[in-house]
């Protein structure tokens, strides 16, 4: 089926509605094509090795990709803004999240 459209420039684009086409196999890597061939999983844990408390934040970061040191300060930041607020969510985090090397 052939469905016309116009874009913002008056012209018209011909669009075709359809399966998509199947990638041959190789073709992402001789091409450039970005793959997910990776089944690796990140689970979210308290660091034993990172830690300054409780290692919520070290986790944390290890699972977001982020430098420790930027939750930190942002959770600082946030408990003097928010009226300690933040503390409570860290003492949750605290209990809530498994430590890094135990079963789960």
């Amino acid at each position: 089926m052939n469905m016309w459209s116009s874009s913002s420039s008056g012209s018209r684009i011909r669009v075709r509605s359809g399966p998509i086409p199947d990638v041959p196999r190789g073709f992402a890597a001789e091409h450039g094509v970005m793959t997910n061939t990776a089944n690796t999983v990140k689970k979210l844990h308290r660091s034993t090795s990172d830690r300054m408390v409780a290692g919520v934040c070290g986790g944390w970061a290890d699972y977001l990709g982020v430098d420790p040191s930027l939750l930190r300060i942002g959770l600082v930041a946030a408990t003097v803004l928010g009226a300690g607020a933040p503390i409570l969510i860290y003492a949750a985090a605290w209990v809530l999240t498994p430590e890094a090397g135990g079963d789960d």
